[in-house]
């Protein structure tokens, strides 16, 4: 058994199902590729939808300051995060945002902005994004995959390597702006019930690409945010991200998103309280996979089908029998090695 058991012992859990939502976005743009993009006009009409259905818009900091405190959060909070530290967040999505009064946070990679590796921010955007308020954070330094060795690789170089990348940006953050708060959103979304473990040693908290609310079952080394761009940016897609719940799970030891299989198994074992066993429905790409309950508490969830995505999610839903309305949502990512 690896370190990483992540029992629930480690999170804790509230009475309340109250669960805030995370927001990813990459590029602002109309002109950049659409897998990573929201136009203006989309991100606007998202910012307006927040504001005209009551939503309360927080810094990232105080939802994950309620997570460590094992505090409820309130299901109309939102938190708005950038990765990677492209211009046109400062040269459009800043100037919308400003109008909305909304605050955000940013993960870049510190290396790259030095390099000014394509089209990314300057310091000098950055120190003005960080005076005026905006929360900047860690994306490693040179924003390499960090959930698995490379090729030839041993655990003990990966280890080494991922180490001083995820330490490097710190530093130099710290350096740069003053920042150390021991956040670290993993590159591209991947990462590893090894990755996991590391992060926790190190005392930072890791942050995913994978969709979900967060609140009470959360781990603090696999936070989920919504990517709210490309298809998911309309709001028929974008609404129903906003009345979910984090699936209350009580142990991940069956949900490290490296298989050597494919297609890959998960394994969770989830507090059931309010949502009927029954009702929990797994996909994989919109189409339904098996489930099967292995103990009152505990399932298995398998595809037919090898996945073949260049990002492979399993999304497990349910509804909620004290919120109507609201669904219970949970996202495990994967990571295939040979």
């Amino acid at each position: 058994m690896q370190k990483f058991c992540f029992v629930l012992a480690m999170i804790g859990f509230s009475a309340l199902s109250d669960a805030a939502v995370i927001l990813q976005y990459h590029h602002v743009s109309s002109t950049t590729p659409k897998t990573t993009s929201v136009t203006p006009a989309e991100f606007r009409q998202q910012l307006q939808h927040l504001k005209d259905q009551n939503f309360k818009v927080v810094s990232l900091e105080r939802i994950i300051n309620q997570l460590q405190r094992n505090e409820a959060t309130a299901d109309n909070e939102v938190a708005i995060t950038f990765d990677d530290g492209f211009a046109n967040v400062f040269t459009t999505a800043r100037p919308i945002l400003k109008e909305f009064g909304y605050p955000y946070t940013m993960f870049l990679g510190p290396a790259l902005i030095d390099r000014q590796e394509g089209p990314v921010l300057s310091w000098e955007q950055i120190q003005t994004m960080h005076n005026e308020g905006v929360i900047i954070a860690n994306h490693s330094s040179y924003h390499q995959r960090l959930a698995v060795p490379t090729k030839g690789e041993s655990m003990v170089q990966w280890r080494s390597r991922v180490k001083a990348d995820i330490l490097l940006a710190e530093q130099q953050l710290e350096e740069k702006l003053g920042v150390k708060r021991k956040w670290l959103a993993y590159p591209y979304g991947d990462f590893s019930a090894e990755l996991e473990t590391l992060v926790s040693e190190l005392g930072f908290v890791g942050i995913g690409q994978q969709s979900g609310a967060v609140g009470p079952g959360v781990s603090m080394t696999r936070i989920p945010r919504y990517p709210s761009s490309s298809q998911f940016a309309a709001l028929k897609h974008f609404v129903p991200k906003l009345k979910t719940l984090a699936l209350p799970v009580t142990d991940y030891s069956g949900a490290d998103p490296v298989s050597k299989q494919n297609p890959p198994t998960l394994k969770l074992s989830v507090k059931v309280e309010d949502f009927k066993p029954a009702q929990l429905n797994c996909f994989f790409n919109g189409q339904p996979i098996e489930l099967q309950w292995q103990n009152t508490e505990t399932f298995t969830a398998k595809a037919k089908l090898p996945l073949k995505l260049a990002h492979n999610r399993y999304n497990c839903t349910a509804p909620s029998l004290k919120k109507p309305g609201y669904f219970y949502w949970f996202s495990q990512p994967w990571v295939f090695v040979p």
